[in-house]
């Protein structure tokens, strides 16, 4: 049985690329609104590195580091790096058109992920998903933290699962905002 949302999924990606070209023409960025946001969007690369580095795609169920707090790390970075976008960009229209998108699409997608998850790793995702939130991170200590078992940071599954590209696109979008401050365009 293919896991519902198969839509969203889809579409997530291609929907993104014209919601951010949207983005940054509606964005109204000032040196302050730029520095300030590319500092607290750069706070999203290492949730999302940390997160890469313990990934195992459809080969281990990743329950530590970042894991043991979200089940969503790399989308909790990717929110990250999105806010400091937004916060660099100043613009109120593009904040709600992409808070809509992240709304409609990211939710759906979570829901896919954890039915293929389920599929996979039957009760000990379920067990998981029990001790473990969805998306906001728990920030006390982990329940039952010994039964978190996988291995630690590997630079290796951060480079396969081509974590790079995050920064790569950090470092695009903060250019390219600063060419719009430079150009007045």
């Amino acid at each position: 049985m293919t896991p519902p949302g198969g839509f969203w999924t889809r579409w997530r990606v291609r929907l993104g690329y014209p919601i951010g070209l949207a983005c940054f023409l509606l964005a109204r960025p000032t040196p302050k609104s730029l520095a300030i946001g590319a500092v607290f969007a750069a706070a999203g690369l290492p949730l999302r590195a940390a997160a890469a580095g313990r990934l195992r795609k459809h080969e281990q169920l990743a329950t530590s580091g970042l894991y043991a707090h979200t089940r969503n790390p790399l989308y909790l970075g990717s929110a990250v790096l999105a806010g400091g976008f937004l916060i660099a960009s100043r613009s109120w229209i593009a904040a709600a058109l992409l808070s809509c998108y992240f709304a409609l699409f990211y939710g759906a997608v979570m829901r896919r992920e954890e039915a293929e998850l389920r599929a996979l790793y039957g009760s000990d995702f379920d067990e998981y998903a029990a001790r473990v939130p969805l998306f906001w991170p728990r920030l006390g200590p982990r329940p039952n933290a010994s039964a978190t078992h996988n291995a630690g940071f590997s630079w290796s599954l951060y480079c396969r699962n081509r974590e790079y590209q995050a920064a790569l696109g950090w470092l695009l979008g903060v250019l390219l905002l600063w060419w719009r401050i430079a150009w007045r365009w």
